[in-house]
């Protein structure tokens, strides 16, 4: 085989692997984009969907947390100010009616792999500090005093879901 051919099939091949690997991050993308009935499919870059029994009531990006309240705390585990915003405000901001007792809040993030549920009257109770603060990423993460959500191996990062569920 002659050095022309040889050059000519390392460009083929590599014009193949990068096809290949173009083709998987599509499929993985659109692998993780919601589809559930009823969800909002033009939803805007980074925002995250809020929804109620199932059906999608609202959305929020960080930049619309700018209007409420932040709070702040310094967690016990590395003495770093936590700043941001409360769960429950923004939950309030996306859901109409009454949330009573028994409602269950799961705050999610897909691409952690990881949730928390947590009750209305855990997130209503300022004293716990439920809150959303801004990473270094510009993404959300939900820290809190609340024991179960008090260090940073139980922080929920990278926020894209908040499931309310009420009977």
């Amino acid at each position: 085989m002659s050095q022309r051919n040889r050059i000519v099939l390392g460009v083929v091949i590599l014009v193949v692997l990068a096809g290949i690997i173009l083709a998987v991050e599509a499929v993985r993308r659109n692998a993780a984009q919601p589809v559930a009935t009823g969800e909002l499919l033009n939803l805007p870059p980074g925002s995250i969907p809020v929804r109620v029994n199932g059906e999608v009531m609202g959305y929020f990006t960080p930049d619309d947390l700018n209007i409420l309240e932040q709070v702040s705390f310094v967690d016990d585990e590395e003495g770093k100010t936590q700043e941001g915003w409360l769960l429950r405000d923004v939950i309030l901001l996306n859901v109409e009616g009454p949330l009573t007792e028994e409602c269950v809040i799961t705050v999610a993030s897909s691409s952690k792999e990881k949730s928390i549920q947590l009750t209305w009257p855990e997130i209503a109770d300022e004293v716990n500090m439920i809150m959303f603060d801004l990473s270094g990423r510009g993404t959300l993460k939900l820290v809190s005093l609340l024991e179960r959500l008090d260090v940073r191996d139980e922080w929920v990062q990278d926020v894209d879901s908040i499931d309310v569920v009420c009977p």
